[in-house]
């Protein structure tokens, strides 16, 4: 008989950049009875899930949804409603996912200004302020919690600028939303999106996305079609809201239930004591880290709690260390990006994983790999 791989999936600690760990309510939650897309009582959840988010995004867009998709496919919609050829596009970009905008944007046409910030360095408001008296841009966009440097951007003083420059303002938010707080209407983000597998602990599938006002005023009045129909706001619009509901796609039910109890988790934990919570372990993790002797990319200013760069000793052997971590303690950390690989590690404190708990077992574990590794470097 055939071997079934899914017998045998390991039970890992997943303290790495994403996914993160699910909670067992929302893993009872995927197994909940499916029914139709279109069936009144799921529209009933599809309505508490978009009043949760724009409860956890602090906004009061209509057109506040997920995506049937990865995080991915939120940076993919933000971009494909708004831009059309010839466009101007700012990206500020001080890591791989501001990278990756400046690509999704371009392959649309835009005309892409991709200003640098070193990679473990926050954006700077005053050259985005000359940047914005230099030239106008359709739109402006910026990652808040920079996912391969564990840098936090002052997103808010950026918004207002965008703002009173008259562009749109475009957020990445996967990597913060449910871990610190995501503010989009003080913000002035026009567009602000977000994935599940990070501090949600929802397994990955679905993107929280908001569109405001102004935002939709543009996908409306655009020139020509949104090139990509799947991600069509104005289609989608239709399914996810008004009083008739008009059948779009066949929406995961399954990932919806489960996006629907990690919100609930959320507000049953209080968001405020959720933030604190991963505030709370990630000073924990960097106190045990600069016991060993180790050092953080970021600085303290910058840092994320849920998202944590860690500069590998010299001696230490970063991938041997992630490789023993998962083969003999079952824990998951996740390498350096670009210019950082075989720099650093970067260890996430996400959502349901982030208890002290999980940061001290890590901490005893890379202690014990770490010093192993420098006593046969010494013999």
């Amino acid at each position: 008989m055939k071997k079934n791989y899914l017998e045998n999936v390991q039970d890992t600690l997943l303290l790495g950049a994403g996914p993160s760990g699910v909670a067992p309510s929302t893993y009872r939650a995927i197994s909940q009875n499916i029914i139709g897309h279109l069936d009144p009582y799921f529209i009933k959840i599809m309505e508490e899930i978009k009043s949760g988010l724009r409860d956890l995004m602090q906004t009061k867009n209509e057109v506040t949804v997920p995506l049937s998709g990865t995080g991915s496919s939120g940076m993919e919609a933000a971009f494909v409603n708004t831009v059309e050829p010839g466009d101007k596009v700012l990206i500020l970009e001080n890591g791989v996912f501001g990278n990756r905008m400046a690509d999704v944007a371009g392959r649309l046409g835009a005309v892409v200004t991709k200003e640098e910030f070193k990679w473990g360095t926050p954006v700077r408001p005053e050259r985005v302020k000359e940047l914005l008296a230099k030239d106008h841009y359709k739109i402006v966009a910026i990652v808040h919690a920079e996912t391969s440097t564990g840098v936090c951007n002052p997103v808010c003083e950026i918004g207002q600028m965008v703002h009173d420059a008259g562009s749109l303002y475009l957020v990445d938010a996967v990597t913060s939303l449910g871990g610190i707080p995501v503010e989009v209407d003080k913000w002035h983000a026009d567009i602000c999106y977000s994935g599940t597998q990070k501090c949600l602990s929802c397994p990955p599938g679905a993107a929280p996305i908001t569109f405001s006002e102004a935002a939709m005023k543009v996908v409306r009045g655009r020139k020509t079609k949104v090139p990509n129909w799947y991600l069509d706001m104005n289609l989608l619009t239709h399914y996810w809201g008004g009083n008739k509901r008009v059948y779009h796609h066949t929406a995961p039910i399954s990932m919806m239930y489960a996006l629907y109890q990690a919100i609930y988790n959320i507000e049953e934990e209080g968001a405020e004591n959720v933030y604190r919570r991963h505030l709370r372990v990630h000073r924990r993790l960097v106190s045990g880290l600069e016991k060993m002797g180790m050092k953080m990319l970021v600085d303290p200013k910058y840092r994320l709690p849920e998202l944590n760069t860690v500069i590998v000793p010299k001696g230490v052997d970063e991938a041997q260390l992630r490789s023993q971590l998962l083969k003999r303690y079952h824990i998951e950390v996740s390498g350096g990006l670009g210019d950082l690989a075989g720099k650093v590690i970067r260890i996430g404190l996400m959502g349901y994983n982030a208890t002290e708990e999980n940061v001290d077992t890590l901490l005893a574990a890379m202690k014990e790999i770490i010093g192993e590794q420098l006593a046969q470097n010494a013999a």
